[in-house]
Formats: structure tokens, C-alpha cells, sequence
């Protein structure tokens, strides 16, 4: 499946979704890029997928800002495993952290771990 709109800031689609294999563009998977991107593998301002990279990145596998997913890479990151300046899972790693398993300066829940700040 693969949509883009017609509408462009630039030379990039304000909303772009692709999912699947796609044997026109020789993809295996469906990459979508736009500011608001959906699809297996997403990047823009606004990214959905199963690897995610944007402002605000949700997925499986999600960089950005501000990151959700199972492991999340960000500056606030939720998830499985969450590594950020604020950073909240079940292995949480941090600036300030929250988890089963927290490690960082300024940790907090199950196990803390702290690391030194100097």
C-alpha cells in the first residue's frame, strides 16, 4: 500500500504511508517519508512505523525527541527499553530515569542504578 498527498512543503509530501513490498521501487519494505510519515519504515516530523525517526517517533524501534516504542531512543523515550534525558521502561536509562530497572543519575523504581554525574 502506498499513498502520498499531492500537497508539498517543498520537495517533501505532508503525509506519506507505506507498508509492504512494493516490486515498482524494488522496496522490501515500505518506507515513508513525509511530514507525517506511516508505514514499516517512517521518517518524518510526525513518524508511526515499525523503525520510527521524527519529532515524535511511535514504534517499535523509535528515534525523536520525543520517542515511544518498544526500544525508544530519545530526549523523553517510553518504552521496553527506554534510553533519553528523561527516560521511562522497564530498563530505563537516563538523565532522569524511570523503571524495573533504572540506571542514571537521577534514577528512580525497582532496581536503581546510579552513575556518576562527575
Amino acid at each position: 500500500m502506498r499513498y502520498q498527498s499531492s500537497v508539498m512543503v517543498g520537495n517533501v509530501p505532508v503525509i506519506s504511508v507505506a507498508f509492504g513490498p512494493d516490486a515498482r521501487s524494488n522496496q522490501n519494505r515500505g518506507r515513508a517519508v513525509g511530514l507525517v510519515a506511516v508505514g514499516d519504515v517512517a521518517v518524518g516530523i510526525i513518524a508511526v512505523g515499525a523503525i520510527a525517526a521524527g519529532v515524535i517517533a511511535v514504534g517499535g524501534l523509535g528515534f525523536g525527541v520525543v520517542s515511544v516504542g518498544g526500544l525508544a531512543l530519545g530526549l523523553v523515550a517510553l518504552g521496553g527499553l527506554a534510553v533519553g534525558g528523561v527516560a521511562v521502561g522497564g530498563l530505563a536509562a537516563g538523565f532522569r530515569s524511570l523503571g524495573g530497572l533504572a540506571i542514571g543519575p537521577h534514577p528512580d523504581g525497582g532496581l536503581r542504578v546510579y552513575w556518576p554525574t562527575s
